[in-house]
């Protein structure tokens, strides 16, 4: 009785796919996996899900980051370790969010926003979050991704807010966590300051500015300017003083009847004649002060004067630099030295406020313009142009940002910038560049981290002040009790309503309130490692056995993301790195290399690829392609294009099997067929290949190498287990007697598909899965799924170096020999009568074993073997005059007749073992490469050649009439064979054959009629037109028209 479950020769894999899900969720595989290894485990892996936000649609992005997390885990778990926790989170906060309800809600300020009402607004915020969690949740499922989804951390959760609270005290207490009045990059159109981190994401586009040099007229002195210039023509109207370099040489010159003051070397902005009148060092300037450009405002301290400053240079401008403190960092800190004014005339909008009256209410880019007409009229303006230069743009909403001068709460990471640096050493970076590149570099400028935002949806600063200016941060529910009294037992911690909780200062008796901020979002995200268990104040030891986490993955943007977060607040909080390892994702793009985007109609929908291919296929697709982090071309065609390579050839070897296993009742469990140790070359070589794959696939995986151990079973399904074993062994599954043979066959064949299967099962968990179900049959002690079976095992009792160098050569040779074939039109099927493989001695000790095999691959009657490919090719150089004359000018003659004087021969195996060839001409010497010489092979008469590596090999192309006559039985054969798959016939149905032909041709055909009975299951081979009721056929073979006629046989 047949063992396995009968297989389709054409699957529906996503068909075969949703079984395996039902299947899944049926019989809760997933929990019982779990559960199995938390029992019998031989160490934890801990796993932490970058959380996504779920108010917007998963792309092909989404499912890349999936499908990694998901194989290496798997792999994980079938290495016996308990993946724990591996826990969905989703991240619930900040701007993204706003922005989104914002627009929803028509909504375009925050003064908008609190005439709406916080409460509103922030409850529209925590609908919105979850507005597609539903098709998240079936994205993660559909693509075969285990994570807890029912359980999910959420950053919204006031356990989670609590124990970033905490951990905001821990920084607090260290004296890490403070508050400044400073220049940071801020969203006019968010109305929030941004990190730094932040920037980074949002990156710099190429803008046009202008471009204007200005005069400052001195006080004091008739006629006399400074000459500055700006490509920020709003930020003149907030001046304070002008800036120039101690050290540098200034001058004064005569300019069309004006005194003019600028930096020596940067003269040439002056068109025309100019007199220089006196020269003298940028010191000898400060303390000069001159007319502002504006008088909007009074300053209360020191302004518009000239002072020294070491970020002054020469390499563009005048070398005296505008400044005003209000709108430039080292503008600040030199106001700061100085004790200068600052004027701020710019509010929270990005808008002109109100003192300076002609440009009142205008956005500050659209003030430029009116702002340089003024200086115009005011004969201020010197020279007016456009400047292209990178400028910074808000992360969320595209916004150009402005350096603006706010009061912000920072997080000191410039004390703490060599214990980041520390702790990155400890980190295991994918791609390794990026520990000591991008990441590592952004770590070095040890900027601090602007944690405070201007906005509602968020966790809330757990910071109180009150009027005297003493501060208390909370670090928990419970403190806040302490202070403040009992919370509602219902409390939420966000605003409004955190904001009406106030208490009495302890220190003055004053009233606190908290200051009005929430936290950048990324802070959050960057404490999911603790946060998650509600740490301290749930899960200690729980979270001190997991920490740091074994293994995080997202995409490439996250370096400077989340990557960047979680290691600031792991460092800032516990001095530790947070995670062990990261893979960092490259961009999924289309299939030309250009990022996705709705506009240009060239987005890829996940679930179209899921519907018509199936996820496995589009997970393959991803893991062989290219390595983890590099960038990722992708359409649906590449994906069928995979599926149609790897998975088809996959189910071809696994229905031979399953199909001749039912037919022969072929059981692997069964005593009856008894398991020995095969001597068949074919086994041994194919078990020393399996185990040589299982070690590359686990050092790979072990290395997060996935893309090195996808390509190594690719290889070994697709050339070695389909195209070779089960191409070579057809003959001895289809022979008739069960013989030790035979059963060897089987079992090695069985094995090996076995174990494919469960190497696979990371990769491909829902086809593997379905394999494993039919293939596990007959096997009482089988696990209920291929994910609670374990990884393969190398054995190295298997492993036989020598046999598959042998069988390697042999491969390579069989292809170089059906490449000469083809370059001449000669068809496998027809015999030749000699094949020639010329190599080195060693390499033909390895191949000779295996002659047999070169003869039936390549169809030829004789094999000799030779170190010496004299008799059989003869070699020529040929200069490339293009080439060598531009290189070699003078020389290039002389070089053609040295190349003339040069043993071809010789002088091809140097080019091709060094990749050069060396000559002297003239007492010079001089390298030659491909580029400059190449070379022609001209083969022996009736040779054809081909080559594989440095083996060579020569099939002799003469057609003898018994090789004709061989060659016609091979036509007949592929025809009969034909219309035995048109005919729909069983792989073991005998069948009879008659040929209606000409009596010369039939002769010909029972030359070899025993070869045509033998490989087609023929018990009758006769001429004629045989019976009416037969599967009849025309064909054309060697000119003459005949017909073959096929019955099955009784």
């Amino acid at each position: 009785m047949p063992l396995y479950k009968d297989v389709e020769t054409t699957p529906d894999y996503p068909k075969i796919e949703e079984e395996i899900l039902k299947f899944w969720k049926q019989n809760k595989i997933f929990q019982k996996t779990q559960q199995y290894r938390e029992k019998n485990n031989k160490g934890w892996f801990v796993f932490l899900e970058g959380p996504p936000t779920a108010n917007g649609l998963p792309h092909v992005g989404h499912v890349l980051t999936r499908a990694v997390k998901d194989v290496v885990m798997r792999y994980r778990t079938m290495k016996g370790e308990y993946v724990n926790p591996r826990r969905a989170g989703w991240d619930t906060h900040g701007l993204p969010v706003e922005l989104e309800v914002e627009k929803a809600l028509g909504l375009n300020s925050k003064k908008e926003i609190e005439e709406y009402g916080v409460a509103k607004f922030n409850e529209k915020c925590k609908e919105s979050v979850f507005r597609y969690e539903k098709e998240w949740v079936r994205m993660t499922e559909r693509v075969a991704t285990w994570m807890d989804m029912d359980n999910p951390y959420v950053t919204l959760e006031p356990y989670f807010i609590e124990s970033v609270w905490w951990s905001l005290k821990q920084i607090w207490s260290k004296g890490n966590l403070y508050r400044d009045y400073y220049v940071v990059l801020y969203c006019p159109r968010c109305g929030t300051p941004l990190s730094a981190h932040e920037v980074a994401l949002g990156g710099y586009k190429d803008v046009k500015d202008p471009s204007i040099h200005i005069k400052f007229k001195l006080l004091g002195e008739d006629n006399t300017y400074f000459l500055a210039w700006t490509t920020t023509p709003w930020t003149l109207l907030s001046n304070v003083a002008l800036a120039v370099h101690p050290d540098y040489d200034y001058i004064l010159v005569e300019y069309k009847g004006e005194r003019l003051i600028l930096a020596k070397a940067l003269q040439m902005v002056l068109e025309g004649n100019y007199k220089i009148i006196r020269e003298f060092k940028g010191k000898e300037l400060e303390g000069l002060e001159y007319w502002p450009l504006f008088d909007f405002v009074k300053p209360e301290k020191k302004a518009f004067v000239v002072v020294l400053a070491d970020f002054v240079t020469l390499t563009e401008g005048t070398g005296i630099v505008h400044m005003a403190p209000a709108f430039g960092a080292e503008d600040f800190e030199v106001a700061k030295k100085y004790d200068l004014a600052i004027i701020q005339l710019v509010d929270e909008a990005g808008r002109i406020k109100d003192e300076a009256k002609p440009f009142a209410g205008m956005k500050v880019k659209d003030a430029d313009k009116k702002i340089i007409e003024a200086l115009r009229e005011k004969g201020l303006l010197f020279r007016e142009g456009v400047l292209e230069h990178a400028y910074p743009f808000c992360w969320r909403c595209d916004t150009p940002l402005l350096y603006y001068a706010i009061e912000t709460w920072y997080i000191k990471l410039s004390a703490l910038r060599e214990n980041l640096l520390r702790n990155n050493e400890k980190i295991n970076w994918y791609p390794r560049h990026l520990k000591h590149g991008r990441f590592g570099n952004f770590l070095e400028e040890g900027k601090d981290w602007a944690l405070s935002r201007n906005r509602y949806w968020g966790t809330p600063l757990p910071i109180w002040k009150c009027e005297n200016k003493h501060y208390v941060c909370v670090g928990s529910f419970k403190e806040l009790e302490d202070y403040a009294g009992p919370l509602p037992k219902d409390f939420d911690p966000h605003r409004p309503y955190v904001d009406q909780i106030t208490f009495a200062c302890p220190e003055c008796g004053a009233n606190m309130k908290r200051e009005p901020y929430v936290i950048d979002c990324w802070y959050d995200s960057g404490a999911a490692s603790f946060a998650e268990h509600h740490y301290p104040f749930e899960n200690k030891e729980f979270f001190e056995k997991t920490f740091p986490v074994t293994f995080i993955t997202e995409a490439i943007d996250q370096t400077r993301g989340w990557f960047f977060s979680l290691h600031a607040v792991g460092t800032a909080v516990f001095d530790s790195h947070a995670y062990q390892n990261v893979v960092s994702l490259g961009h999924v793009l289309d299939e030309h290399g250009h990022k996705m985007s709705k506009s240009k109609g060239n987005v890829v929908d996940p679930n179209l690829i899921f519907t018509n291919e199936g996820a496995d296929a589009m997970r393959w697709y991803f893991f062989v392609s290219s390595p983890p982090w590099a960038p990722k071309r992708f359409s649906e065609k590449m994906v069928i294009e995979t599926r149609n390579h790897f998975l088809n050839t996959l189910w071809n070897v696994y229905y031979f099997y399953v199909t001749n296993s039912n037919i022969d009742e072929f059981n692997p469990y069964d005593d009856k067929f008894n398991r020995k140790d095969s001597q068949n070359i074919l086994d041994r070589w194919l078990k020393s290949r399996l185990n040589h794959v299982i070690k590359t696939v686990d050092s790979s995986m072990k290395n997060y190498m996935i893309h090195t151990a996808a390509r190594a079973i690719d290889k070994f399904v697709v050339d070695e287990l389909s195209n070779w074993y089960i191409r070579r062994s057809r003959r001895r599954f289809w022979r008739a007697e069960m013989d030790e043979d035979k059963i060897a066959a089987y079992h090695t064949l069985f094995e090996a598909l076995e174990k494919t299967v469960r190497l696979l099962a990371p990769f491909i968990p829902l086809i593997s899965e379905a394999m494993y179900q039919n293939l596990s049959k007959g096997n009482v002690a089988a696990p209920e799924s291929v994910h609670m079976t374990d990884f393969p095992e190398f054995r190295e009792e298997l492993f036989d170096d020598e046999l598959e160098k042998s069988m390697g050569l042999a491969i390579e040779i069989s292809s170089a020999g059906r490449a000469a074939r083809a370059t001449k039109n000669i068809k496998l099927r027809h015999p030749l009568q000699e094949l020639v493989v010329v190599a080195d001695s060693e390499k033909l000790e390895y191949v000779k074993p295996l002659e047999h095999v070169l003869k039936d691959e390549l169809n030829v009657k004789n094999v000799k073997y030779e170190t010496d490919d004299s008799n059989y090719v003869t070699y020529k150089l040929k200069p490339n005059y293009k080439n060598i004359g531009p290189k070699f000018k003078n020389l290039a003659p002389k070089i053609v007749q040295e190349l003339g004087r040069l043993d071809p021969k010789e002088a091809a195996q140097k080019l091709a073992e060094q990749n050069k060839l060396t000559l002297f001409v003239g007492g010079d010497q001089v390298e030659l490469t491909s580029e400059e010489v190449e070379v022609e092979t001209l083969e022996k008469e009736n040779y054809v050649m081909g080559q594989a590596g440095r083996v060579k090999v020569f099939l002799n192309t003469v057609i003898t009439s018994e090789l004709a006559q061989e060659a016609l039985a091979r036509e007949i054969v592929r025809r009969i064979q034909t219309m035995r798959k048109e005919m729909n016939l069983d792989y073991m149905q005998r069948i009879e054959v008659y040929i209606d032909c000409s009596e010369k041709m039939f002769q010909e055909i029972e030359e070899n009629s025993d070869y045509i009975r033998e490989e087609t299951l023929a018990t009758i081979l006769k001429q004629g037109k045989g019976k009416t009721k037969g599967y009849q056929k025309k064909w054309k073979i060697k000119d003459e028209q005949i017909t073959i006629s096929i019955n099955e046989a009784k």
